[in-house]
């Protein structure tokens, strides 16, 4: 089942379709309650929480109950709703962030958002990383584990796992070339991330941390830079990796 947030008829039916898939097995397994919050400049949100959320749900071994919180507009410094309650994260088994809120800067509004999130882990996609990025504070940073304030322009991203043994990139190939790509730039990652795989576009000098995994004081977190076009997001490569990332932020 799915509940969504101020979605048109249309798609709450298409998500029907998708979400809630139970695997043999599972079906007295309790649905995982995730949130996906996305929303903001720059990308195509309307499609893209289809194809994650449908993604996911058709490859993970259990049932998803999405919840499914797109707002903002194409504003920059949006501050998305559910961020202002307390404890906001604690209904959730698990929180995706698409989100493009590059240009919000409340140090306060930041970082006790990012407080609401402890405990519940997440998995955080492409603007991700570059919301609250002009914030002066360090803790969105803490959470997602690498800081990130720019990208090179638009070329398919050559992807290369660096940590084959870790259980996100099980059968993840050699190498993947991305359809497109928008390769951000990581100009600092924290001690608790453990990159899982680099990529880089026209010269492979030059290669950015672009899958790896968190640790934020106990709560996974899986982080992947790719994702920038609906070409790539659709890609079986892309959304078995992030399926993977999903179950392991959930210790399963």
């Amino acid at each position: 089942m799915t509940r969504a947030l101020a979605l048109p008829t249309a798609l709450l039916f298409l998500l029907a379709g998708y979400v809630a898939i139970a695997k043999e097995g599972e079906e007295d397994a309790p649905p995982v309650r995730a949130l996906l919050v996305t929303g903001g400049c720059c990308h195509d949100y309307e499609k893209q929480k289809v194809i994650l959320t449908a993604g996911i749900a058709e490859r993970f071994e259990g049932e998803i109950d999405w919840t499914v919180l797109h707002e903002g507009g194409t504003s920059r410094d949006h501050k998305v709703s559910i961020y202002s309650k307390e404890n906001w994260a604690d209904s959730f088994d698990i929180v995706v962030h698409n989100e493009c809120f590059g240009g919000l800067a409340d140090v306060g509004f930041i970082e006790k958002m990012v407080e609401g999130h402890r405990g519940t882990p997440a998995v955080a996609i492409h603007c991700t990383m570059h919301s609250y990025r002009g914030a002066k504070t360090e803790a969105w940073r803490e959470l997602l584990g690498v800081k990130s304030v720019r990208h090179e322009k638009h070329h398919p991203i050559t992807v290369l796992p660096v940590a084959v043994d870790h259980p996100v990139m099980e059968d993840f190939p050699a190498e993947w070339v991305t359809p497109k790509g928008e390769l951000y730039e990581i100009v600092e990652t924290k001690p608790t991330m453990t990159t899982l795989a680099t990529g880089h576009t026209r010269s492979a000098d030059k290669k950015e941390a672009c899958v790896w995994v968190n640790d934020f004081g106990g709560t996974r977190v899986f982080g992947t830079t790719i994702g920038h076009h609906n070409e790539t997001m659709l890609e079986d490569t892309y959304l078995e990796l992030v399926t993977r990332g999903f179950t392991w932020a959930l210790g399963r």
